[in-house]
């Protein structure tokens, strides 16, 4: 899946670290981590993915996306050493808010990483101001209320939030959650700067035949790319 994705386009890539409770995450990914976990997938799978995804692009994006939980239990400073070692370039912890999150950033930083920073439509303007400050990479700006997963319309107010997050930083932002569709894509031209499809991918894993996976998920990637 990570060399069809590769070969599909993609600008980068977010690998998901394994966890029993991703509260952030709708159905689709819920059952990824459930059956990642049932196979024995742990941090160090997901390392050695990033390191995979790495060795077939220098130009790729790696972004690692992991709950607090387990980088804590791996250890702040020796996570974002080892995620370094491997070419991964990012990190995201959706369920530290910035308050509690610089011990974590300044180990990301001392190791080379960036530390990426969500924020929803529902972010307050003071909490808008405060990511602008810490954020590195870009930011992850959470394009509805609620969980991952695909959905057939992009929401209505999400042009007006990017606008209130464009006005208070030059990082790039990308758009996440919802996203599944090339028309989706389409509509942010102008508006973002790219967009994160982890649940719509999962969808598209999970429903391709066994032998045709792959160039699915390629010709899918392929798609949206196009709409870019």
């Amino acid at each position: 899946m990570v060399e069809a994705i590769v070969r599909g386009g993609a600008d980068g890539m977010e690998i998901g670290i394994p966890f029993s409770d991703p509260m952030a995450d709708g159905l689709t990914l819920q059952r990824a981590n459930e059956k990642a976990l049932s196979q024995g997938a742990t941090t160090l799978t997901a390392l050695h993915l990033a390191g995979h995804a790495r060795r077939l692009s220098d130009r790729l994006a790696i972004n690692l996306m992991s709950y607090y939980n387990p980088v804590l239990a791996f250890g702040e400073a020796a996570f974002c050493r080892a995620a370094a070692e491997v070419g991964a370039d990012a990190l995201i912890v959706p369920d530290l808010p910035p308050e509690e999150a610089e011990p974590l950033r300044a180990a990301c930083a001392e190791a080379g990483l960036a530390y990426i920073f969500m924020l929803s439509p529902n972010s307050t303007p003071e909490r808008v101001r405060l990511v602008a400050e810490m954020a590195s990479g870009f930011i992850y700006c959470v394009s509805l209320v609620g969980v991952t997963g695909a959905r057939d319309q992009l929401a209505s107010d999400v042009g007006e939030f990017l606008a209130r997050v464009r006005a208070v930083t030059s990082l790039p932002l990308v758009v996440g959650f919802g996203i599944s569709r090339p028309e989706h894509v389409h509509a942010l031209r102008g508006r973002a700067d790219g967009v994160i499809v982890g649940g719509a991918l999962a969808d598209v894993i999970e429903s391709a035949p066994g032998l045709r996976r792959a160039a699915t998920v390629q010709a899918w990637v392929q798609e949206l790319k196009g709409a870019t």
